[in-house]
């Protein structure tokens, strides 16, 4: 993995949101998005920022999103505005235990940055719970990143009321 910071450039987060729909993308395939010279830029600040490889198939050139930049898109996703999150409670508690050793300590950063931008809270140590419905989210990380263990994600409609106390003394 690459020390470069991630490009922040408009042409590279489309092209990261473009290939977030297919395993693979064929570099002529995304010459609509933008100016040849721009495009070429930000294909290779996110090869080397690491969260896209370059191959080629003998029949042409074609970028995919590694690990990092999948870890990418789900921020990004978080990180627009029209995410949208219901503020109807559909009356489940989302929790999330995460345990990742100290070894795997930017994992477990980042992961706990991604918990908060969803709304929930830590409750305990690594006991995160929230009332919004990301749990497909963390599903999803949890597969993409194999977090067999490390990651469990609980839908419930019924928690104790000393523990629903804590939630709502923590979201004050």
């Amino acid at each position: 993995m690459s020390t470069k910071p991630p490009p922040a450039g408009g042409y590279s987060k489309k092209i990261l949101k473009l290939l977030a729909e297919k395993p693979a993308l064929a570099i002529s395939d995304i010459s609509h998005i933008g100016p040849k010279n721009a495009l070429k830029r930000s294909l290779k600040g996110l090869s080397e920022a690491g969260l896209i490889e370059r191959l080629n198939s003998g029949q042409g050139d074609y970028a995919r999103l590694t690990k990092d930049g999948k870890k990418k898109i789900h921020s990004l996703s978080l990180e627009q505005d029209t995410t949208y999150v219901t503020p109807l409670w559909d009356g489940k508690w989302r929790i999330v235990l995460l345990d990742l050793p100290e070894v795997r300590k930017a994992e477990r950063e980042a992961l706990r940055y991604l918990l908060k931008k969803a709304g929930f809270l830590c409750l305990k140590n690594s006991v995160w719970i929230s009332p919004f419905p990301y749990e497909h989210l963390f599903t999803n990380i949890k597969k993409d990143f194999g977090l067999t263990t490390e990651l469990m994600v609980f839908v419930t409609d019924n928690i104790d009321a000393e523990t629903k106390q804590a939630f709502f003394d923590l979201a004050k």
